[in-house]
């Protein structure tokens, strides 16, 4: 029987999940055809970040909760997604951990928009959505290879989902959230291919 949790049967990764602690909020705009992949990595963020949701994507009908919440001076938002000549990138600073747990402070909650969904579906919902084009853009410097590798086709320089949560929190100043989730996502990772297979990893 498949865990009700990680939903893994033969390699269970509840052990290694960590419950995180974070001010910022962090939506995944997901693609509708990822809802349903054993492939993704939006999940483990959504089960470790207290403020991680959800929100499925649809060309024609933007989430009104998220609308809400970008339009709320609480928050700022922030689009992840690569800058270009109409859409420069924007510096980001991290708030102090003194103003982030304040809930008097009147600095704005930041407030990550990260879209769960291929590169190339990607590119097609920032293109179909008005909305969305008119964030500010934050786009990650990568100093690394990514690690995962259980897709094909993947481009060169592009993160994961979860990978991108990972990079976030470094760039909030909480590496040590950053190792949390970076190690249970390098469980997800490493039992992946067993899980598919049918048998235990063995190490």
């Amino acid at each position: 029987m498949s865990c009700p949790r990680c939903g893994f049967t033969h390699n269970c990764i509840c052990a290694h999940e960590p419950q995180l602690s974070c001010e910022a909020h962090f939506v995944l705009l997901t693609h509708p055809n990822e809802y349903h992949k054993a492939t993704n990595t939006g999940v483990l963020m959504a089960r470790t970040l207290p403020h991680c949701r959800r929100e499925q994507w649809e060309r024609t009908n933007p989430p009104a909760s998220l609308l809400e919440q970008i339009a709320d001076p609480r928050f700022a938002p922030w689009l992840l997604f690569p800058a270009d000549d109409q859409h420069p990138a924007i510096p980001f600073t991290a708030p102090t951990p003194s103003k982030a747990a304040d809930s008097e402070s009147t600095t704005p909650i930041p407030l990550f928009i990260l879209l769960d969904a291929t590169w190339q579906e990607a590119r097609k919902m920032v293109r179909k959505s008005p909305w969305l084009a008119e964030l500010p853009r934050l786009s990650l410097t990568v100093t690394q290879h990514s690690n995962y590798q259980l897709r094909r086709n993947q481009t060169a320089g592009n993160l994961c989902t979860c990978e991108t949560g990972i990079a976030l929190l470094e760039l909030l100043e909480q590496p040590q959230q950053a190792s949390q989730l970076a190690h249970y996502f390098a469980s997800f990772n490493t039992v992946f291919h067993a899980e598919r297979s049918g048998h235990t990893h063995k190490a």
